[in-house]
């Protein structure tokens, strides 16, 4: 019996070694957690963060390629970048009003432009510059059988030769600049072209109405428009676009093959900021911080310029020697224009493409058949070739009516319609050009220069449309010559009560030739709040019509004065 416990020790020492394993088993689980948790810290990071990457569409591929090899290099598993492509014009909305997509850490768009838009349309947050991570120029891509008819590769063709004053009658086609920062950029360097003009924002006018009519609202759009295009619409010779985009298609194949134009200065090339945008956790900042050491590194930089980009200060890393159609030239960094400089060329580009309704009178008075100087034509005949070359700079939505005036061309009546108000593409397809071309001067005829303007302002004024720059434009080589109709101070006090800043309605006088008043044609232009334009040389009539187009078609406060004007 002495050898057996009783059944009180028994009970006692069942549960003293439950608990002891118990504790072994708890001892070895702290171990083995504290043991794998230095092995995690050793590796930087104990949990995995999720970089979420917007790359826009050109540079998305190399982006993802590198986040691909950060994600294989990162053994650790420590963080993990998914990189999407998305236009820059919609990810620019979405920060302002979102479109139910997860928000990005980190946005790369074309160009720092879009930073700016972004903020302006009321992401304030967003910071307007980023990193740099590679760059593009922007170029003039020339469908290389025009670049052949220009001399092209015998000798370096210029942004001037396509778009500006003295660009020659080429198609050029535009990418729509509330859209495309390339847009942008053209017309920085449409301003330099024009600095040395006598009357820039005339030039400047003159030059974007030249590029209005081929704008697209799609780069692709107009890549489809080349000869030989899928578009139907009319070929185009070429247009602004990036370097990269051109290297691109030219290495296609399979369309038309492009020659790249460099600008001389002044234009803004793509940038692709790298910018970590404002709400992104700090534990994803660091990791945006280490993507951008590998967007940045040697491997990531060989691989841009493997995909036709440059470095961020323009150098060119491959050589294209055997390229003719495009340069490896470095491209001096043009400093990124002001916030406010790009607000006023693109008011000044949407004070240019309202669609107007313009009213002119046309003077076809007897002196209209004196001989021009140096032109082997009459006034009237030079008159007209300025007036249908204005015609084809106004919109195709442009509503534009012509009157005749002399004296007593209608019985009493000192005018008389020989076009009805109707737009640009309407007049056009009805022959209107044709019916101006033959407009004769009336033999004898005098200047009934009073009556006319106000029968044509009053018309004007009843027919007045909201929305659209209000015109009415006299041409004319004299001065008022009929003494049985209203006089100078009748017309000014009916043109004043007329007068309405509310709904504008400006008078703009062109005047040609030796004959003309010019203080009488400014008088009753600025009795409307207009101007007046004169030259006594007839031969000049083209360089008075652009600026008194320039004058109708951007008026304050819709447009501002150009940067550097």
């Amino acid at each position: 019996m002495g050898r057996h416990s009783s059944p009180s020790r028994r009970g006692f020492k069942t549960p003293v070694l439950v608990i002891s394993i118990l504790l072994v088993v708890g001892l070895l689980a702290w171990f083995t957690v504290d043991f794998l948790r230095g092995r995690l810290a050793s590796a930087g990071c104990d949990t995995t963060t999720v970089l979420n990457v917007t790359a826009a569409p050109d540079i998305a591929p190399t982006v993802t390629q590198a986040a691909r090899k950060a994600s294989e290099e990162d053994k650790a598993g420590c963080y993990q970048i998914n990189v999407a492509s998305h236009d820059s014009a919609a990810e620019a909305e979405s920060l302002v009003v979102s479109d139910g997509s997860e928000r990005p850490d980190v946005w790369i768009p074309e160009s720092s432009m879009w930073l700016q838009r972004a903020q302006d349309k009321g992401a304030w947050s967003t910071q307007a510059n980023g990193s740099s991570i590679a760059s593009s120029p922007v170029v003039i891509a020339l469908a290389d059988t025009t670049a052949t008819e220009l001399g092209w590769p015998g000798r370096t063709l210029a942004w001037s030769e396509l778009i500006g004053p003295a660009a020659k009658p080429v198609s050029i086609g535009f990418p729509d600049p509330a859209r495309d920062p390339i847009g942008v950029s053209t017309l920085l360097g449409l301003q330099a072209l024009t600095k040395g003009a006598a009357d820039q924002t005339a030039a400047n006018v003159a030059a974007m109405r030249k590029l209005s009519p081929n704008t697209t609202a799609q780069a692709s759009d107009l890549y489809a428009r080349l000869p030989g295009g899928t578009s139907q619409a009319e070929p185009l010779s070429g247009f602004p676009t990036s370097e990269n985009a051109l290297l691109r298609h030219n290495v296609k194949q399979d369309g038309t093959p492009l020659v790249a134009v460099y600008p001389d200065a002044g234009v803004p090339s793509l940038d692709y900021p790298y910018t970590v945008l404002p709400g992104t956790l700090d534990t994803k900042r660091a990791a945006a911080d280490r993507f951008l050491r590998r967007l940045t590194s040697q491997e990531t930089s060989e691989a841009l310029a493997d995909a036709g980009f440059r470095t961020p200060d323009g150098i060119a890393l491959r050589d294209r020697s055997q390229d003719k159609r495009s340069s490896a030239l470095p491209m001096s960094r043009v400093p990124l224009p002001k916030v406010t400089d790009v607000e006023d060329v693109l008011n000044f580009w949407a004070a240019v493409n309202l669609s107007g309704r313009v009213q002119v009178l046309l003077d076809v008075s007897g002196s209209m058949n004196e001989p021009v100087p140096g032109t082997g034509k009459n006034r009237m005949e030079v008159t007209l070739q300025a007036a249908i070359a204005g015609v084809s700079l106004f919109k195709p939505t442009t509503k534009i009516g012509w009157w005749l005036f002399s004296t007593k061309l209608d019985g009493d009546k000192d005018y008389v319609e020989l076009l009805p108000m109707r737009t640009v593409a309407e007049q056009v397809a009805a022959g209107a050009v044709d019916k101006l071309r033959a407009v004769k001067a009336v033999q004898g005829g005098g200047t009934g220069l009073y009556d006319s303007v106000l029968a044509a302002y009053q018309v004007a004024r009843q027919n007045w449309e909201p929305g659209r720059i209000n015109t009415v434009i006299i041409m004319t080589d004299g001065k008022n010559e009929d003494p049985q109709g209203i006089s100078l101070d009748q017309l000014l006090s009916e043109l004043g009560k007329l007068r309405d800043d509310r709904r504008p309605l400006k008078i703009v006088g062109i005047g040609v030739g030796p004959g003309t008043d010019p203080a009488e044609l400014d008088k009753i232009s600025k009795a409307t709040g207009g101007a007046a334009f004169t030259t006594q040389d007839p031969s000049k009539i083209g360089e008075v019509f652009n600026a008194a187009l320039s004058k109708m078609l951007c008026q304050p406060p819709i447009c501002k004065p150009t940067a550097g004007s």
